[in-house]
């Protein structure tokens, strides 16, 4: 597979932003900021580019927010309750904190902005554009409510999915460095399913997340032929 980052180093009580504890982290080069990826389990991880920290479906069964760097901009995907934790988002924030979130949100976090299906905003600088998230067949994800998110940071384009499959808006996605992918049935997508929205967009670095008990080596061969999508698995069950 093709390799178009490398880093991953752990960050440890010693030092780092991180410094209360211990998460598993990528970090991409400068372009023009560094990017770095500290995976906090499930659905939830925290995206730093140069100063700017957001903080991506908080939920305090997989951290303690109280001891992790505060956040510049939250990003909620939708209300399910392994995504959206209003204290968690609470214990994230500091003033000044840009919460965006889905109208589906609002009704256990009022406030906020929200962003519905096909809406661009910048966000303290940052591109963001929200993409449909939804089940083509089952209900657990109906069509309108939920976002992907893509953000321009910078040089590189990150999508994060969201609890979708592989819709026609996500597979008709362009130019996209980094890829947070679900893979967890019955509520997200197969390995297959994640393969096919991949082959069809073709993310550099592709992370399979929310995959539960999911067998990750499955879409690690599925794409094994693809030399252009590096796929890298961390502890995001």
């Amino acid at each position: 597979m093709a390799k178009a980052f490398t880093g991953l180093v752990f960050l440890m009580a010693a030092g780092g932003l991180f410094s209360d504890t211990s998460f598993p982290e990528d970090t991409f080069p400068a372009a023009p900021l560094e990017l770095k990826l500290t995976f906090l389990g499930h659905g939830t991880f925290v995206i730093t580019w140069g100063s700017t920290v957001i903080h991506v479906d908080p939920v305090g069964q997989y951290a303690d927010f109280a001891k992790l760097p505060k956040a510049d901009i939250v990003l909620v995907t939708h209300e399910h309750f392994d995504h959206l934790d209003p204290d968690a988002i609470r214990a994230a924030s500091k003033p000044g904190t840009e919460i965006v979130l889905t109208k589906s949100c609002l009704a256990k976090y009022p406030g906020g902005t929200v962003m519905n299906n096909g809406d661009t905003r910048t966000v303290k600088g940052i591109a963001i554009e929200a993409v449909p998230a939804y089940n083509l067949a089952k209900t657990f994800h109906p069509k309108g409510i939920g976002n992907g998110y893509v953000l321009t940071l910078g040089t590189r384009r990150l999508y994060i999915a969201g609890d979708s499959e592989n819709t026609p808006e996500m597979k008709g996605l362009k130019n996209i460095d980094i890829a947070f992918l679900p893979m967890n049935l019955p509520y997200t997508m197969t390995p297959e399913m994640v393969a096919d929205a991949a082959l069809a967009f073709r993310p550099k670095v592709l992370y399979p997340y929310h995959f539960g008990d999911t067998k990750t080596a499955k879409l690690t061969a599925l794409l094994s032929a693809a030399s252009d999508i590096e796929v890298r698995i961390r502890p995001m069950k």
